[in-house]
């Protein structure tokens, strides 16, 4: 990707971009710095399960939709436990079509992606809860370490 241009604007002039993944917010799915995300232009209104890239506050974020409303979206990421509201098309700039890992390339309309964001999704309240209990734990973990050092 040319450095001097946008996400945004490789996706406008291209249709498409093959890029690196920053963050943890979509773990399991995608691994920071080691899978490499398939993003083309939108062709329409997106549907339930689908993870576009959008700008949230000058950040590009992706996400997964879980409810699609008429006027809106309603975004989560896979490791998130927080739902974002509000997302519009006009703020979504591309969708994911497709995951490079390990130097295979998985469709987001294959078979094994789609078992997994239904069994991920479906059980999206047990998966928050048991999201809750692994962040507290995590904190509970951190402040223990900070406190044994005083």
């Amino acid at each position: 990707m040319e450095t001097n241009s946008t996400i945004k604007e490789q996706l406008e002039q291209k249709g498409r971009i093959i890029y690196t993944n920053v963050g943890v917010s979509m773990m399991p799915l995608l691994r920071q710095g080691r899978d490499v995300m398939i993003i083309e232009k939108p062709q329409g209104r997106l549907r339930k399960y689908d993870v576009p890239l959008y700008i949230r506050d000058g950040a590009y974020v992706l996400h997964r939709i879980i409810k699609v409303r008429k006027q809106d979206y309603v975004i989560c990421g896979d490791n998130c436990i927080n739902r974002e509201h509000g997302i519009t098309d006009g703020d979504i700039i591309g969708v994911m079509t497709g995951i490079i890992r390990d130097g295979k390339t998985v469709s987001t309309s294959s078979l094994g992606y789609k078992l997994y964001y239904h069994l991920w999704c479906d059980f999206l309240p047990i998966r928050t809860l048991i999201l809750k209990i692994k962040f507290k734990l995590q904190k509970r973990r951190k402040k223990g370490r900070t406190d044994g050092e005083n």
